[in-house]
Formats: structure tokens, C-alpha cells, sequence
């Protein structure tokens, strides 16, 4: 007979670990090498043989003591030790081990046998339909104020003519004759340490539990087909680009009566030719003469609302800032809105006749310093840099 590879190596343990430690280390290697996980693969359903024997023994603190002192022969009755007997009487069922150590992660949805749902998940249960994606693109002023948009896209739903069953119409499945409904058959092997039981898909249903003589013409048998859709959904005011909004039911249609999921609706919003959106916030730059600048002037400025009227005040320089309460972009999912800033820039005017230049002249020639208080500071530095 071969010699066994060391238990604590077959687990990546030293000899002093905890029995914490040993349950963890076999809790990872379990899950990398479940039959389950590797259908047809010899090596790892060997590896995963050994590492439930090496569990057996280090996990039991008799067994394990027999084993720190006497190696093999303190558990293994071949070789003619072993406290009386074998360590591995009567059949070990591989899947009630695997899902003992799984029960409390709440299941591996997806695989046999990861966290009971061999035992707890029939082949029939409902399952939640998949969700299923969209995208829109919107204006601003919707995103802003909330509108009604139209989205298309593709889902799976229940065949009209089989109304979800995959029989042709007229027709029932039965009861899969091999696995008897349940979608799951056991598979025993003997090994040197007792009868191990795994569970596989059942071939002949393909774990459905049911079988169709005379499948559907329309969906294949399948139960489902793919179609395209075209509902209107509710776009909130203040929802901003990037957003995902989330239509609940409207996804691909469950399985075995399961709900369906849900319809993700990415939102694009196309920018605008004035307003930019900061947060809730709302700016905009806005160009005023220097005439209006200089005397101060009312004007007209554009909020999603409609126009507003402000007066600018005198002396109202490039790049000021002013603020209009409460114009700005609703809050998404509560009360109150943003602000609108305005940025005001001073255009200075271009192709003047020559009368224009020569009323500039004079006005330039009666200015007085106190009127550009920038240009004196910045001058002032000046002399001051040269020691003037």
C-alpha cells in the first residue's frame, strides 16, 4: 500500500494549529476542489477525498492525539493498530459533510450541494428572474424638472404559446423517471475509508426535474423567449447624468413562478448651450456691456424657470458673482432646490465708429485715479518692486 501523504500537509497546516485554523484551511480547500466544481475531473475529486480524510482525523481530538502519536497506524486499521477498530465505519456522505461546513456562509447559489442546496433547493423552486438593462438620453431642463421618457429594450419572458411550461400546447411534462423531480442523483464510490456519496445535475432532465416528449414549436421547450419591449417610465426631477434609475418587475421574467427582475435604465443628460450644473447648483455666465457695468443697468437673465430680472449694480466688475436663490436643480428624492450662480464678463467692444473712440478719448482724459482701484494697487506694487 502507498504511504499516505502527511495530514497537516494534505491541509497546509502546521502541527500545533488550532482546531480554528484546521477548520478554515479545509473550509477553502473543500470549496476548491468539490466534485461539483470539477465534473469528470479525477484529480481533483482525489484531492478532494484526501482532504476530507485529513479533516476526519485532525478534527476529532482523539483521532488527532492517535495521530500525533502514532501516525497512520493510530488511525488506520491496515495498519494493524488503530484503538480497535477502524476510524471510518459505514457510509460517509461527502455533500452532508461539504454542507455542514457551508450552512452558516447562507449557500453558494449556483452549484449542488454549496450550502445545503442540494437538499433544500428542488429543481421546481421559483427563482427571481435576471434584470435586464436600458438607457435614455434626456435635456436638461427634464432632468431638472422630471418628465415621461419611452425606453426599448431586450427580454426574456414566458412563451405565449407553452405560457412557460416548454410542452407543445395540449401537452404536460412528467416527472423525470431517473431523478424522480427532485433534478439531483447520488453517485456512490467505495474507497479505503468507507462508501463516499456525491450529487450530480441528473443527465436526464438536466436538472429540471421534468421531462418534455413533445417540446413547444415556438420556444424550443425552453419556456421562455426573447422579445423586444417598449414601456414609458417616470423620470424624477433633479436626477442627474450617470444615474441609474431602477423599474422593479419589468426585467426578465422569473423561473417556476419566480418574480421577475428588475429593468435598469441608465440616464445620459445631454449638456446645455448656457447652463452648467454644479451639485444641485446651477451656473451661468452672462456678458454685459461696460457701459452697464460701469452705471449699473437691469437685465434680463435665463433660469429653467424662465427669465428673471436683476439689476446690476454700478462698478460691477469682470468675473463678479451674484446669486439667485432657489433657481437652481431640485433635490432628487426631497424638498428644496439649489441656487443659480451668475458669472458676469464685461465685453469690451469691437469696430467703434469715430465718434464712439473719440467720446472714449474724452471720457479717458477726465478719469481720475480713484476710479480704477486695481490699476492704482497694481501700479503702487510696481513702484514699490523698483524702490520708486
Amino acid at each position: 500500500m502507498a504511504e499516505k501523504r502527511d495530514y497537516y500537509e494534505i491541509l497546509g497546516v502546521p502541527k500545533n494549529a488550532t482546531d480554528a485554523e484546521i477548520k478554515k484551511a479545509y473550509r477553502q480547500l473543500a470549496k476548491k476542489y468539490h466534485p461539483d466544481l470539477h465534473p469528470g475531473d479525477k484529480d481533483a475529486e482525489s484531492k478532494f477525498k484526501e482532504v476530507n480524510e485529513a479533516y476526519e482525523v485532525l478534527s476529532n481530538k482523539n483521532k488527532r492525539a492517535r495521530y500525533d502519536q502514532f501516525g497512520q497506524a493510530g488511525v488506520d486499521p491496515n495498519f494493524g493498530g488503530g484503538a480497535g477498530g477502524s476510524p471510518f465505519t459505514g457510509d460517509i456522505n461527502i455533500d452532508d459533510i461539504f454542507n455542514s461546513v457551508f450552512d452558516g456562509f447562507g449557500g453558494f447559489g449556483g452549484f449542488s450541494g454549496f450550502g445545503g442546496n442540494t437538499r433544500r433547493h428542488s429543481a421546481n423552486v421559483p427563482r427571481r428572474g435576471s434584470d435586464s438593462e436600458s438607457s435614455v438620453s434626456i435635456s436638461f431642463e427634464e432632468a431638472a424638472k422630471g418628465c415621461v421618457k419611452t425606453v426599448s429594450y431586450d427580454q426574456v419572458a414566458a412563451c405565449s404559446d407553452c405560457h412557460g411550461t416548454g410542452a407543445k400546447s395540449g401537452t404536460s411534462a412528467r416527472t423525470c423517471p431517473q431523478c424522480g423531480g427532485s433534478g439531483q442523483v447520488r453517485v456512490s464510490q467505495r474507497t479505503p475509508f468507507g462508501v463516499v456519496q456525491t450529487t450530480r445535475t441528473c443527465d436526464r432532465c438536466g436538472g429540471s426535474g421534468r421531462v418534455i416528449d413533445t417540446p413547444c414549436p415556438v420556444c424550443g421547450g425552453n419556456g421562455h423567449v426573447r422579445q423586444h419591449r417598449t414601456i414609458e417610465i417616470n423620470i424624477p426631477a433633479g436626477i442627474d447624468n450617470g444615474q441609474i434609475l431602477n423599474v422593479s418587475g419589468k426585467g426578465n421574467t422569473g423561473l417556476n413562478g419566480g418574480p421577475s427582475g428588475d429593468l435598469h435604465v441608465s440616464v445620459s443628460v445631454r449638456p446645455h448651450p448656457i447652463f452648467e450644473r454644479r451639485g444641485n447648483d446651477i451656473w451661468c455666465e452672462m456678458p454685459i456691456t461696460f457701459s452697464q457695468a460701469a452705471l449699473g443697468a437691469d437685465v434680463v437673465v435665463p433660469t429653467i424657470d424662465g427669465r428673471v430680472e436683476y439689476q446690476v449694480h454700478a462698478g460691477t466688475q469682470p468675473g463678479d458673482v451674484f446669486k439667485l436663490r432657489g433657481k437652481g436643480i431640485p433635490k432628487l428624492g426631497s424638498r428644496g432646490r439649489g441656487d443659480q450662480y451668475v458669472k458676469m464678463t464685461v465685453e469690451v467692444p469691437k469696430n467703434l465708429s469715430q465718434k464712439q473712440k473719440d467720446i472714449l478719448r474724452e471720457f479717458e482724459s477726465v478719469g481720475e485715479e480713484r476710479n480704477y482701484q486695481k490699476r492704482k494697487s497694481f501700479f503702487d506694487k510696481i513702484k514699490n518692486m523698483f524702490g520708486e
